[in-house]
């Protein structure tokens, strides 16, 4: 998904336009998540990049967009870009954790 979301659309509210775009986001996410992974492959990763245009779009954490959005709607930006292309992602085996001793009670 590569788009350009407007917040400030005449006759809508922005509070209900800004929930229909995050709706939006988080649809596509849940579809492209439902897709059948390749051999190999654990989950469904995302490489995404948010920005006021496009051009200004810097690479973020897909846990950060909501907030992102927020903080862009409290700048009173009229719009912004969003740049979201699912991958292939391979989970990482742990490290053993150092072992915390417990005090005897």
């Amino acid at each position: 998904m590569k788009k350009t979301f407007k917040i400030n659309i005449d006759g809508k509210n922005r509070d209900r336009v800004l929930e229909a775009t995050k709706h939006e986001i988080r649809q596509y996410m849940k579809r492209e998540r439902n897709k059948t992974l390749p051999e190999g492959v654990d989950f469904w990763d995302f490489d995404c990049r948010f920005g006021l245009t496009q051009e200004a779009a810097a690479s973020v954490h897909v846990a950060n967009i909501t907030a992102l959005i927020d903080a862009a709607a409290q700048e009173g930006a009229d719009a912004f870009y969003l740049e979201l292309i699912a991958k292939p992602g391979v989970r990482q085996p742990r490290g053993d954790a150092p072992q915390v001793s417990q005090p005897p009670d």
